[in-house]
């Protein structure tokens, strides 16, 4: 690829950045409460941008590189992972953001505090940082991966991970929640664009559809809608996606900053929709890299190979969608995290400045920590898409106590929420450092029964109930404000 073109196309996408986030820094200073604009836009992204801050989060790495990296040995199936994606944002949407958008707290772990006591609060923020910090490094190794195989004379794998790294810390420190949102409507934009132009000028540049297919390997149903994952993993994604989708901090953030429940409610089935192509599309590109490339020592580089040996243009575009991918979901991930950070931890400090900026100052420090050390799990990582769903799994425990809370209060107990938060924790664990543990073909299916099973044994031996997530409607602004404006 001519270098030159994909180094002026990625200048000009950075700058394009810069100025989004410029906006939305004065945007974010222009509001009534710092903290409240920093965190969480004011609460007020109307449809639009919660769409595409839910589209943003789930079109990472881990749905582009990720899908093309499984998708070269496993086909078509491996876009299931988006379609999974999708699903989970669906139920959300249907079942949940609206609630989730009445609700006076903010975070996930706040949540089980209210319901089920500080010490639950506290096991909630660390499983919570747990999870969010390695899907953070996967963006970290995906961007990597895009930029070395985008400019190879100035990148290595390492070093695109630093730059990657760089770029979404900025965003984050300098916009906040507004930034991550406006930025988004580009970066989706340009994810699209990136994706069918690529895909146009592959079959192109390899001699068309029928040459591409005579190449790929015998003895695979590239093409079969489920064969390539078989269907107990698909059943893991969907299993997977729904449970994360309903109870992961970054996207429970987004219906809590939307301007009202309508807007959180049309946001998460609209961003669903923007979601569900694009892992099957990306899927195509890992087929395209085992007709034409078998034989990659690394899978992972399958997706940024094809864009590497297309026309300079439409392959510096690609790569820049899918950098774009990676942006958009960091940024929201470390906004997620800087939120957990300061309301569940650095507030809880008896040191606390009082000081009126502290809130801003904390949350900034917040994202430079947790980007420290999602950097170093990074390079830890291997398969994107395995890592992503173990670590995801963790989720299990989180969701069961919210959809309990809020459809079957009577069954909630004061200890079901260190309890089954505390066993997602060890199953995790143990799946991953004792083999012999690991019944079933993904971790989710332990996950679910033995949450379910702490959950019950607590609703039938602990008489002390839990409380309520959802008070009165009268309450929740004035309580939201007054708790991000302190």
């Amino acid at each position: 690829m001519n270098v030159n073109v994909s180094l002026c196309i990625l200048i000009g996408y950075a700058l394009l950045l810069s100025a989004i986030t410029w906006k939305a820094s004065k945007i974010q200073a222009a509001g009534e409460g710092k903290m409240l604009n920093y965190l969480m836009a004011g609460q007020q992204l109307p449809t639009g941008l919660v769409a595409v801050m839910l589209a943003g989060l789930a079109i990472g790495g881990a749905s582009t590189v990720g899908v093309a990296e499984h998708a070269y040995t496993a086909g078509f199936s491996a876009g299931w992972y988006n379609g999974a994606w999708a699903a989970g944002g669906l139920f959300v949407g249907l079942f949940l953001a609206a609630r989730f958008r009445r609700m006076s707290q903010h975070t996930v772990p706040e949540m089980m505090g209210a319901a089920f006591g500080p010490k639950a609060r506290l096991v909630g923020v660390v499983a919570q940082l747990l999870i969010m910090m390695t899907i953070t490094a996967l963006q970290y190794v995906a961007g990597g991966a895009i930029l070395a195989s985008m400019l190879p004379g100035l990148f290595t794998l390492k070093t695109g991970m630093i730059a990657s790294a760089a770029v979404f810390i900025a965003i984050t420190l300098t916009g906040g929640y507004w930034a991550s949102g406006l930025t988004n409507v580009v970066n989706v934009v340009i994810i699209y664009v990136g994706i069918f132009t690529a895909l146009w000028g592959g079959v192109r540049g390899f001699g068309g559809v029928e040459n591409i297919l005579k190449a790929l390997p015998e003895g695979k149903a590239w093409f079969d809608p489920v064969e390539g994952i078989g269907s107990a993993i698909l059943a893991a994604w969907m299993a997977v996606m729904i449970t994360m989708a309903c109870s992961t901090q970054a996207a429970v953030q987004i219906a809590l900053s939307a301007r009202d429940e309508r807007s959180a409610r049309n946001g998460f089935l609209l961003g669903a929709l923007l979601i569900f192509p694009a892992g099957f599309l990306c899927s195509l590109f890992g087929i395209m890299a085992a007709s034409q490339f078998p034989g990659l020592p690394n899978p992972t580089l399958a997706l940024p190979t094809i864009a590497a040996h297309i026309s300079p243009l439409i392959g510096g575009l690609f790569l820049a969608g899918l950098w774009a991918a990676d942006v958009s979901t960091a940024v929201g991930l470390l906004m997620g995290s800087s939120t957990l950070l300061v309301q569940d931890v650095l507030n809880h400090l008896p040191l606390r400045s009082e000081r009126a900026d502290s809130g801003l100052l904390m949350s900034r420090f917040a994202v430079l920590f947790v980007s420290a050390c999602s950097f170093v799990l990074s390079l830890t990582v291997v398969g994107i898409l395995k890592t992503l769903t173990s670590g995801l799994a963790i989720t299990t425990s989180f969701t069961l106590l919210i959809l309990a809370n809020l459809y079957a209060p009577r069954l909630c107990k004061r200890s079901a929420g260190v309890l089954t938060i505390l066993a997602s924790l060890v199953v995790w664990a143990l799946w991953t450092w004792v083999p012999a543990t690991r019944i079933g073909p993904h971790l989710i299916f332990l996950e679910w029964p033995v949450c379910l099973a702490v959950f019950a044994l607590c609703a039938v031996l602990d008489p002390r109930p839990a409380g309520r997530l959802v008070p009165d409607d009268g309450e929740v602004a004035v309580r939201v404000r007054t708790a991000l404006e302190s």
